[in-house]
Parts: structure tokens; sequence; C-alpha cells
């Protein structure tokens, strides 16, 4: 069996990874992050270009190394715990945070500015639409490379293209100075605002997304299949990279048009209108509603394709629940949603890199199976931490922490786990040799 692609069929593998990671996080962020940083903007840039760029490419990677799905991440935790992990993952991207969030972004910067007075209900007949259109496009797990990579984002990235080039070519302001922790430590301010994108995530389980494709594709021995999926990484990961670099220049350059906004939408639509005049929302709405889309699509489709495996429902029911529970979830509003998300991405985070940085030490673990199970439960003793704190806790006792004062005091913990890993245990064909 022919087992290549056409190289139209990589780059639009490549864009369709693209186009998932690509969403209402990926665009909101940014701005305002870059506004804050002013004059700080490259370590602050460079610092969430680590976690909402590097981290999901190392991710892919990752996922593609360990075998293509998550089963092959997980081989070495007990089965139920790497399901209970699984599924925390999919309600965060899907029904819980990420996904409904795809579709206020959408509303709040391309729809809502349109209206005069807005109201509730404008946002809830929005969000049905919306998520009707996804589940839509998510009918068919075998047409998403087509419909996604060689249709939806190529059209998103000329008019990203567009917006990038008008940036750098004609700034609307001059840096100011730092503001907050972006004045005093930006690098790990950045870092820790890259969790927002909740890419990290998305990348475990988009990685099984683009491995379902690639079969329909007609793609099946490992070898090819890490191939294409590593090749996938690096032009999303390219991609991501130009798009979070104009967006904090734009942000960095942003406090004359956009002085007192409060969030990255807001910064981004006064910035577009300044830019292109009166039809400026016009085209910032085809990005935002381009990028939403394409993200809501890949979500919706990974959370049903995983969902359908471990239950007796079908991918395309799963389809239908998951893109109503979105569309309720959505009424909230985004600047709850966020704030009800903050806590849990600290929790998770930390397991989610964990989890990757054993992937790739795998091979010289003693006995895996017990690191595995150190590291984790080490991470995620010390994540939950950091997430009590965010979340308005009193755990003062801990300041004594390497790094906790910024929000990262699971790295050294669970750096020195990984490292004692490398010298405790050995696995049970040592011992039996031994015995021997």
């Amino acid at each position: 069996m022919n087992q290549s692609l056409k190289t139209t069929d990589i780059i639009a593998v490549g864009f369709m990874l693209f186009a998932f990671f690509l969403g209402a996080g990926n665009i909101i962020f940014p701005p305002l992050a870059g506004q804050l940083a002013g004059e700080n903007l490259l370590p602050a840039m460079t610092g969430f270009l680590l976690t909402a760029v590097g981290l999901p490419l190392i991710t892919i990677i990752a996922v593609a190394v360990a075998g293509g799905s998550w089963e092959h991440l997980t081989k070495d935790l007990p089965k139920r715990a790497a399901m209970l992990i699984a599924v925390l993952i999919f309600i965060i991207i899907g029904p819980a945070f990420a996904a409904p969030r795809t579709g206020l972004v959408a509303y709040e910067m391309a729809i809502r500015p349109f209206f005069l007075e807005a109201t509730q209900i404008h946002l809830t007949v929005f969000s049905i639409l919306f998520f009707a259109v996804a589940m839509c496009f998510a009918w068919s797990q075998g047409k998403l490379i087509d419909v996604i990579g060689k249709v939806l984002t190529p059209a998103l990235f000329v008019g990203l293209i567009i917006l990038a080039v008008a940036v750098f070519v004609d700034p609307q302001g001059d840096m100011i100075a730092p503001v907050g922790d972006y004045a005093t430590q930006p690098l790990t301010t950045g870092f820790l605002e890259g969790y927002n994108t909740m890419d990290t995530f998305g990348s475990l389980m988009f990685g099984m997304l683009i491995v379902d494709a690639l079969r329909k594709k007609g793609i099946t021995e490992q070898s090819a299949t890490t191939k294409y999926l590593i090749n996938a990484a690096f032009i999303a990961a390219a991609g991501l990279a130009f798009v979070y670099i104009s967006l904090f220049y734009l942000g960095a350059t942003s406090a004359t048009v956009a002085a007192g906004a409060d969030n990255g939408g807001a910064v981004l639509s006064q910035y577009v209108q300044a830019l292109f005049g009166p039809y400026g929302q016009i085209v910032l709405s085809v990005i935002v509603l381009l990028a939403c889309l394409t993200t809501a699509i890949g979500l919706i489709s990974a959370c049903s394709d995983y969902f359908s495996t471990i239950t007796s429902v079908t991918y395309k029911k799963w389809v239908v629940i998951l893109g109503a529970a979105c569309a309720l979830v959505a009424n909230i509003g985004l600047a709850q949603l966020i704030s009800l998300s903050v806590p849990v991405l600290f929790a998770l985070y930390p397991v989610a890199i964990a989890l990757v940085a054993l992937t790739f030490v795998r091979k010289f673990l003693p006995n895996p199976k017990l690191a595995y199970r150190v590291v984790i439960l080490v991470s995620l003793a010390f994540a939950l931490i950091d997430a009590a704190k965010v979340a308005g806790l009193d755990v003062s006792f801990f300041n004594v922490l390497p790094l906790f004062s910024v929000g990262m005091g699971w790295v050294l913990p669970t750096t020195a786990a990984i490292i004692c890993m490398g010298f405790i245990g050995r696995n049970a064909d040592e011992l039996t040799e031994e015995v021997a």
C-alpha cells in the first residue's frame, strides 16, 4: 500500500492542525499581553511562545513518538488513572471551557460590534447557530482535511497575513513602559499567560485526530504516521508563531488607539479599526469567525471521537451532545468563563507537561511504571497548590517553594522526581534475570 502523501496533502494536514489550534484564546490573549508588556515585549513574548508554541509542538512530537494515541502515551499509568486524566482534559477543551469560549469570542469580536445594544438573546441565537455549523463540519471525520485544511484555513491565513503586514508596516503607536508583573518578571508572566491558550491540552488530543485523518488518507504504517504527524506539528507551530509575534507587536504598539482596554479582544478590535477604518471590523470579523469556527470543529470532533471509544454512544451522537452543551455553556459569558478556567488550567497543565517529559525520557527509566506514577502524582500535588493560590485560597505556607511566587511551584519538585526516578527501581525482566 502507498504510504506517502502528496505535498498539497501534507500542507493541508499541517494547516488543519494549525486551524485547530488557532482559536479564541490564541487571538484574545496576545494583544493584551503585548500592551501590558510594552517595552518588555521580547522577554514576555518569548515566555508566551514557550508555552503557546513550544509545548504544543513538543507534545505533538511526543504523541507521534509514543505511537500516535492516548493509550500509547499513557501505557505506563493505571488504565483508570489514564482514562480519568483524558476525560478531564476532554471536558476542559470540550464542553466546559475551550469549545464554548470559541463561540463567545466569535460573538464578542465578530458579531456584537454590529449591534448598538447587544442583548442576551443575541448571544443565545448566535451560539446556537455557531455550534450548529461546527457540528455540521464535524459530522464527517474523513472530510476534515479537505474541508478545513484546504478551504477554511487558507482563507483564514490570508486574512492573518493582511493583518500582520499592516501591523508591521503601519504600527499605530509607540511602546510604553511595562505594567504590573510584566515590569518585574516578563518572561515567567508571559510563560503563564500561554497556559490560557489551552493548546498543550489540545495537542494531546489533536495529535490523535490527525492520526485518524491520516488513516482516512491511507497512511497506516507507524513510521509514515509519525513522520507526517511531526511534519504537521512544525507547520502548525510556524503558523502559530507568526500569528503570536504579529499580535504581540500589535498589542505593544496599541497604547494610543486602545488605551484603557481591559481585554485582548477590545485591543484587537480598536487597533484593526484604526488600521483599516470603517472596514476594519469586517476584516476582523472574518478572521475571528474562521479562527473560532475551525477550532470549535476540531474540539468537538476530537472529544466526540474519544468519548465514542469509551462509551456505547456513537461518534455522531456525541457531536450533537457536545455541540448542544457548548452552545449552552457559551451563554455564561466570556469574563466568567475565563475566570473559572484559570485555576483548572493551573491544576492540570503541569500534569500534561510532566506526561510529555516522561515520554521523552522513558527509555532511560529503570522502572517506567513506577516513574510515571510518582512523577504524575508529584506534579499534580504541587500544581493543586498553585491552583489554590490562583483561586484565592491562603497557601502562604508554601511561599518557601522555589518559583511558587510566580505560579510555578511545581517545576522543581517535578523535575527532581523525574531525575530521582532515573535511579530508582528496576523492571520485572531485570529482576527475573538477576534471580535466575
